[in-house]
């Protein structure tokens, strides 16, 4: 996120009506709008993958995979997040015409330097005021590395971290693959170990 210079409050109905029109996406969190820089091949590619793998999964079921260009709204945080991947499998959502979703069950954010520190901290804590939520996950685009937050039935937030060589499951949806498959012809990273 990189803030608007001015910091002016703006009101969640005027952020909407500016971003239906803007070329570039903004974020927005409680009154300030913050312009989203463009993503870097690893990221991208990353992006890329889990759309495909999690849509063909989702394909006979009533739910949506929703790539970087649908933003979640949060009404108890009051803010507008474009997840780099987010998944609902609510009725309200599926058949809203809105331009965002309200009951998210699964987004994942691909870390990058400048925002993972927001994006484990400050939208983190945003995206747990969404009830639907139900996991938060954390893809790194410089190494083999998934960080899986799921809430359990007691509402607890417990981590679990998937490496190179393990298998990634996303409990909200039923997901489970090979975590080369997320990693599949990233740069540098989806390299082929050799005998």
């Amino acid at each position: 996120m990189i803030a608007n210079p001015n910091q002016f409050y703006f009101s969640p109905e005027d952020y909407l009506a500016g971003e239906r029109e803007s070329p570039i996406k903004h974020e927005y969190r409680q009154g300030q709008i913050y312009a989203m820089v463009g993503a870097k091949k690893p990221h991208v590619i990353i992006t890329h993958n889990l759309d495909r793998l999690l849509g063909n999964h989702l394909l006979d079921r009533d739910c949506i995979v929703f790539p970087t260009d649908m933003k979640v709204r949060l009404e108890e945080a009051n803010c507008y997040y474009y997840p780099d991947v987010v998944v609902t499998c609510d009725e309200r959502d599926l058949s809203s015409p809105e331009d965002f979703i309200l009951y998210p069950s699964l987004i994942i954010e691909i870390l990058s330097p400048s925002t993972a520190n927001f994006d484990r901290g400050g939208k983190f804590a945003d995206y747990k005021t969404a009830t639907s939520l139900q996991e938060y996950v954390l893809v790194s685009q410089s190494e083999m590395n998934i960080e899986c937050f799921r809430k359990n039935e007691q509402g607890i937030w417990i981590s679990q971290t998937y490496k190179r060589g393990e298998k990634v499951n996303f409990a909200s949806v039923n997901f489970n693959c090979e975590i080369e498959l997320i990693y599949r012809k990233v740069p540098g990273i989806a390299k082929i170990d050799k005998d």
